[in-house]
């Protein structure tokens, strides 16, 4: 089942993916519900409602009549993960933890929805705006210390994510911080898919593409810290929350074509292949099975003083 968050004639709704382009409102289907993914998941971590909700209904509108929202919008946490593919480990030079995974947060100001806009920083602040396509893991059903064995339990579905990063800003201290939460800089969706029909993430490959040239690929078996490790370890610090995002982290950039360009170097840290993100591109985050999350890039239209 595919799950969708979405503004229809300017209200937002939950909705489940039918056929090739068809969305059931839940709002038609079953109003007792709420129309927000995260407050659904609290009262249905497993989505069996939704489930029966739409079973046998037919669409109401098409994929074509909406703007997606991100797909949870407002979350509780956004767990993002540094450095948790072994490629990328390599191609940095950078060391972590074999045992404790490297975790930052994202604020939801940060995501857009699929097909909408990203934000490039004004060039006169920063220059180095970066893709990173990431699969995204949805929590429904809450847990504290939650062991390894029994983590898929607590997962409603998951998604695309592209966590947009401002290098500048990320290296001006310490903690990720504000280079990672730049305003309208990462996208999430296009919809929740459940564990069902998803099965397992390691069988699965992720592909980013700028303008349609690959510049990222990657099996998800890749992960340094794999999903149940990081719902365990999460858990062991607080209850994970229903509508909980772990963003998983991102692989490496494949190499530059011949007669390619690398971009100036920012930071410490230089990754060959690794292309900045302009306004006028267009950014896709594919996961094999699941679905593509493509924005185009914008110049942040908000006036600097």
């Amino acid at each position: 089942m595919k799950v969708v968050s979405y503004r229809h004639q300017g209200k937002p709704g939950v909705g489940v993916v039918v056929g090739a382009s068809g969305v059931i409102a839940m709002s038609r289907a079953t109003p007792a519900l709420p129309n927000d993914l995260r407050q659904i998941l609290q009262i249905d971590p497993t989505l069996a409602k939704v489930r029966s909700a739409a079973a046998g209904q037919s669409a109401d509108f098409s994929l074509d009549d909406i703007e997606f929202d991100p797909l949870i919008r407002e979350p509780h946490a956004t767990w993002a993960l540094a450095l948790n593919y072994k490629l990328h480990i390599e191609e940095t030079g950078l060391t972590t933890s074999p045992v404790y995974p490297q975790i930052f947060l994202r604020m939801p100001i940060c995501q857009v929805g699929h097909k909408m806009p990203l934000w490039a920083p004004n060039r006169k602040i920063a220059e180095a705006y970066d893709y990173e396509g990431e699969l995204a893991v949805v929590i429904g059903k809450p847990g504290r210390f939650i062991k390894r064995a029994d983590a898929f339990a607590h997962i409603a579905g998951y998604s695309c994510y592209n966590e947009g990063s401002v290098r500048e800003y990320q290296g001006h201290n310490r903690q990720f911080g504000l280079g990672k939460n730049f305003e309208r800089s990462g996208s999430f969706g296009p919809w929740l898919m459940t564990p069902d029909e998803f099965g397992d993430p390691a069988e699965h490959t992720l592909v980013t593409r700028l303008n349609g040239i690959e510049r990222q690929r990657a099996k998800i078996s890749g992960l340094l810290h794999d999903v149940p490790r990081l719902i365990e370890y999460l858990s062991e610090g607080y209850t994970l929350q229903p509508g909980d995002v772990i963003v998983t982290g991102s692989p490496g950039a494949l190499p530059l074509r011949s007669g390619e360009q690398a971009e100036k170097p920012v930071g410490r840290v230089v990754v060959a292949g690794q292309l900045h993100m302009r306004p006028g591109d267009v950014c896709e985050v594919e996961i094999d099975g699941l679905g593509v999350l493509s924005n185009p890039v914008i110049e942040d239209p908000t006036p600097m003083r």
